[in-house]
């Protein structure tokens, strides 16, 4: 059965997701707040909207009157979504869901306080002098994050007492939305940081895929692989702890759930209620169906038994170095040339410093560390001309 998908966000990630549900016959309209954005050029309508707007976003709702909608960003204003779902309108994962974890300091109250998982030390500022107190008592080195942002942005380590008004500044600048307050929380000296996606189900077991390992710079993903080398007891406490958060918040689709794997112990870090960017990596055939595959079969209701792991896998990204206009790519045929590898460009209509442009992606029998070295290589081969 043909239902309307109304998809809030139209990034490269949301553009796979319109690709993956346009493959089980569904109609898709593809919303963001600048034209041309990738999942756009894939779907079969699509809205300009600022969505944190509640008007322009109700406005786009009655429009379209969807049967689903699905939130793939954060800057959206999410408290509407209670109305959609009174209206019959099913939200993915639910309204509840969408609304604690598009709020650090909502899925972390969950996380820590109400489900006990170990998280790091944490306290909340909503001004500069609250700042600084709570710098003060978690001590450096600290991280500290917008309630409300992503890819990264206005997210930074704060190491030098010195430029704590540096670090405020930069999270007020990279916050979205109404809110203007920071999590501030203690440095945890990982060994190795980990995605689990997992997979919700209106009628079926949670599964969890296969654990990616991830490197980030400024807050994001650089490159990821997949599986992630980590003991059975230390995964099966992540998987266990990613059941837990992923069941109280209820509601079917794919979680990207963060861990840091420090020494024997297993921190919860970060939840997403949809495709993760270090899941990108399951584009390299990593396993039977990749994240938006099966974020496409839990929102429809389709069952999957099992997420059967196929082969190693790495992602690395090719990222903008400037401001600028469209561009072209110079050098994928370095990547065509080398068995198992595969590049997705994302054809964004314009770019930023450090702005995700594209990613390479490499697969195969080889361990993930020379999996994870060849992505890079090719992705640094790879130049952007604006034109």
């Amino acid at each position: 059965m043909t239902q309307r998908i109304l998809l809030l966000g139209s990034g490269e990630l949301g553009k796979e997701l319109v690709i993956a549900l346009q493959r089980l016959g569904q109609y898709v309209i593809a919303v963001d707040h600048y034209a041309n954005a990738p999942a756009m050029q894939v779907a079969h309508a699509f809205e300009v909207c600022n969505m944190l707007d509640g008007q322009a976003l109700d406005a786009v709702v009655k429009k379209y009157n969807p049967d689903i909608i699905v939130p793939e960003i954060e800057a959206i204003r999410t408290e509407r979504f209670f109305d959609y779902e009174a209206q019959g309108i099913l939200v993915v994962p639910s309204a509840r869901a969408a609304n604690i974890t598009m709020n650090r300091k909502a899925i972390r109250n969950l996380a820590a306080e109400t489900l006990q998982l170990k998280t790091a030390a944490y306290l909340y500022a909503d001004t500069i002098e609250a700042f600084k107190q709570a710098v003060n008592q978690i001590g450096l080195p600290c991280v500290v994050k917008p309630l409300m942002s992503s890819s990264g942005k206005g997210q930074s380590v704060l190491r030098d007492i010195s430029l704590i008004e540096d670090v405020w500044n930069y999270a007020m600048e990279g916050s979205r939305g109404d809110y203007k307050e920071v999590i501030v929380e203690a440095f945890i000296p990982f060994d190795f940081e980990i995605t689990l996606l997992t997979l919700t189900q209106k009628q079926g077991p949670t599964l969890c895929c296969a654990p990616i390992g991830h490197r980030q710079e400024r807050g994001d993903y650089q490159e990821s692989w997949q599986p992630c080398a980590i003991s059975n007891d230390l995964l099966k406490t992540a998987e266990a702890m990613a059941k837990k958060v992923t069941q109280a918040l209820g509601g079917a689709g794919i979680w990207g759930v963060e861990f840091f794997i420090c020494k024997n112990e297993v921190y919860f870090s970060e939840l997403s209620p949809r495709p993760h960017d270090t899941g990108m990596v399951t584009l390299a055939h990593t396993q039977f169906l990749n994240e938006f595959e099966l974020h496409a079969r839990a929102i429809l209701g389709y069952p999957v038994p099992e997420i059967p792991l196929l082969q190693n896998g790495a992602s690395a990204v090719i990222l903008a170095q400037k401001d600028g206009g469209a561009v072209s790519f110079k050098g994928i045929e370095k990547v065509f040339s080398e068995t198992g590898c595969d590049v997705r460009v994302f054809n964004k209509p314009f770019t930023r410093p450090y702005r995700r442009m594209g990613v390479v992606l490499c697969s195969g029998n080889a361990p993930v560390t020379e999996l994870t070295e060849q992505a890079k290589r090719l992705a640094s081969d790879i130049r952007l001309e604006y034109q």
